[in-house]
């Protein structure tokens, strides 16, 4: 049986739960599968290298950070053929996160809304989890390290965990992404602000490079963004990640708007909205990047991939790799092949 038939009939049972309980089977079940030797039906794409941020990517299609929050599930979800695996957000300590229920589908849209709020273990358990899968220990591919900061942490006191976060993550990551565009952490996104993000991006590059020297190995820091930014803040984000030499851009995270979702059932709830109504906001978002930043920093494309010719438009507006998640949630596993034909040649 393939993947795409196999997704095809688990879909709709799997949306007859609410989608945390729903993730919360799948990807033990993946994982299950890996450590069975049961994932040869997933066809992984054909080898298509690319060099950003100098590391070689076997091929442009990810996988975006939130899926794997703890790093617990790395081996089975490489099964399914990504030319890269980024988990977390990881924070220092361990957090709960926000009530449930905290997330929620909506068919019509191709939508997903969010308001996890960074529930994770904590960073020693993170890394704990890297490097007990066989993707870290034989060193199959590249793997995203994404951090954030703690909810009850003081916004004024934010760079100390992504720090703390910065100097844990570092051995075990191909890079590290810092996280400051979550809309379900108060005030993170207030890190995105001019002052601010210089502070933090100053603190992290000498950390950088402090680390760097004392382990004799480079790990490349992308910045993540919100979609939910004007002309002014693509400006001076631009501006601060080529002041402070960051290695790249991740655009982009979930927005606050609802314009797509209106009258639609959980179209109201609280959190960050991803999927296909942030397709073309992250796509505006990218454009502008790219006028920003010419060729000086790659960007990484999310938001609203749910096909190969998404995935297309998806580079056509300037990024020089793609990430998904909320697509794998309707389209199964098949969709990462799928992108990475649309992007071959």
């Amino acid at each position: 049986m393939s993947d795409k038939l196999l997704y095809t009939l688990a879909r709709p049972l799997l949306f007859t739960l609410p989608a945390e309980t729903a993730h919360n089977l799948t990807l033990p079940a993946l994982r299950r599968a890996a450590e069975r030797g049961m994932t040869g039906m997933f066809r992984k794409p054909a080898s298509d290298p690319r060099t950003v941020m100098g590391i070689t990517f076997p091929n442009p299609v990810g996988l975006a950070a939130g899926l794997d929050k703890d790093g617990a599930y790395i081996d089975g979800l490489a099964a399914l053929g990504f030319g890269s695996i980024e988990i977390g957000t990881v924070t220092p300590r361990a957090q709960a996160g926000n009530p449930k229920p905290r997330m929620f589908r909506l068919p019509a849209a191709q939508g997903i809304i969010n308001r996890m709020g960074f529930n994770n273990g904590g960073v020693d358990a993170f890394v704990a989890n890297v490097q007990a899968s066989k993707f870290h220990q034989e060193k199959q591919g590249v793997l995203g390290l994404n951090i954030g900061k703690n909810a009850d942490t003081p916004i004024e006191r934010a760079a100390e965990d992504y720090l703390h976060c910065l100097r844990k993550v570092y051995p075990y990551a191909s890079y590290v992404t810092v996280n400051i565009s979550s809309p379900n952490t108060k005030n993170l996104r207030q890190l995105q602000g001019a002052s601010e993000l210089d502070d933090l991006l100053a603190q992290l590059k000498a950390e950088q490079t402090r680390l760097a020297d004392d382990t004799g190995r480079y790990v490349p820091l992308a910045l993540k963004i919100a979609p939910d930014i004007d002309a002014d803040q693509i400006q001076n984000i631009a501006g601060a990640l080529l002041r402070h030499r960051i290695d790249g851009v991740i655009a982009t995270n979930t927005t606050l708007s609802r314009n797509h979702v209106v009258g639609l059932r959980h179209g109201h709830e609280a959190g960050g909205l991803s999927g296909m109504p942030v397709f073309d906001l992250s796509n505006i978002v990218v454009r502008a990047m790219k006028k920003e930043l010419g060729d000086d920093i790659p960007i990484i494309g999310v938001g609203g991939i749910l096909s190969g010719a998404d995935a297309k438009a998806k580079m056509d507006a300037g990024a020089q790799l793609v990430q998904l998640y909320s697509g794998l949630i309707y389209r199964g596993p098949a969709l990462v092949r799928e992108c990475a034909d649309a992007l071959r040649g």
